[in-house]
């Protein structure tokens, strides 16, 4: 057993609206979209203002900014005023290894569960 299950499975279960489930599940909601995952991707390489988010996802002003506002409440994002503008940034780094993680596991191949299941023996094999 590996030291992280040890600890869980000696722990007491936590039950589901323990606040940081809670929490986990509005953030998860969050980002359960693919404009929204786009924003937080274009954002991890540093701020944007919404005609950049716009031009960089090709989705219309009103989309970007409906999708900045869900990202605002559930401070994935704040904003930054610059002259007429507002620039957009990611308030740390914890979301966006999330969407990276999700992006990446996502585009990877399906592997097979492992078999717990002895091998079988054909004819050939194991005969003298």
């Amino acid at each position: 057993m590996s030291p992280r299950a040890a600890k869980k499975a000696t722990t007491a279960i936590h039950p589901p609206d323990d606040d940081r489930f809670v929490a986990g599940a509005e953030l998860l909601r969050a980002l359960a979209n693919p404009v929204r995952l786009a924003v937080v991707d274009q954002l991890h390489d540093g701020p944007r203002c919404v005609h950049e988010l716009v031009a960089a996802l090709g989705v219309s002003q009103p989309l970007v900014s409906q999708h900045l506002r869900v990202l605002r409440g559930a401070r994935v994002i704040t904003g930054e005023r610059r002259g007429r503008e507002v620039a957009y940034r990611l308030t740390d780094d914890h979301v966006a290894h999330i969407v990276g993680d999700a992006l990446r596991h996502a585009t990877e191949p399906a592997t097979p569960p492992a078999s717990t299941a002895p091998p079988e023996i054909t004819d050939n094999q194991g005969a003298a």
